[in-house]
């Protein structure tokens, strides 16, 4: 049996769950989040605690099983605590501008990027070059700092580009000389 599909999971306190037609709906302090629910496994929810079960063994249905244990823990963590994650950016010149819903980056391109934020995502900018993302959908914050990765990301021989606050880049040193 999967390791975190058998997981049972508490509903924490100021958490509303229902579940109807196989759409589970999680709402808490920060918001809402559904989630449909694979027809291959069977929802418990009882004494403030939710059960994933599966009916067979095959591979598929195991994967199955510990994806929705997963996504279901993810709802509960994300509408009571959030997610968040942080980007750096690096490099002469490299900025961030933010007006009203919109992100404008300065990457050393011959154009500014604009990226539109996302209407349930707080950013906070702690420094032109300190992108802080804020949100109850792990998802949606991943994603969006995903996006704004791949406009620059990290080279690794001047060390230029957008990363994660925790992400260590490998620097490799340039041409050796030839003498």
């Amino acid at each position: 049996m999967s390791r975190i599909g058998k997981r049972i999971l508490q509903i924490p306190e100021g958490i509303n769950v229902e579940f109807k037609d196989k759409i589970l709906k999680v709402s808490g302090p920060l918001g809402e989040l559904t989630q449909v629910i694979s027809p291959k496994v069977e929802l418990i929810i009882s004494d403030g605690k939710i059960e994933v079960k599966r009916n067979g063994n095959e591979r598929a249905l195991k994967m199955i099983h510990g994806t929705m244990n997963s996504l279901i823990n993810n709802m509960l963590i994300g509408v009571g605590k959030g997610y968040s994650k942080e980007l750096l950016i690096s490099g002469v010149g490299y900025n961030v501008i933010m007006n009203e819903n919109k992100l404008t980056f300065s990457l050393g391109f011959s154009h500014k990027i604009i990226l539109e934020i996302p209407k349930t995502l707080k950013i906070e900018l702690k420094k032109p070059t300190h992108i802080k993302i804020d949100g109850f959908d792990k998802q949606l914050v991943g994603q969006f700092a995903s996006k704004i990765r791949l406009l620059k990301k990290p080279e690794p021989y001047g060390g230029k580009g957008i990363r994660y606050i925790d992400e260590k880049i490998i620097r490799k040193s340039g041409k050796a000389s030839s003498k």
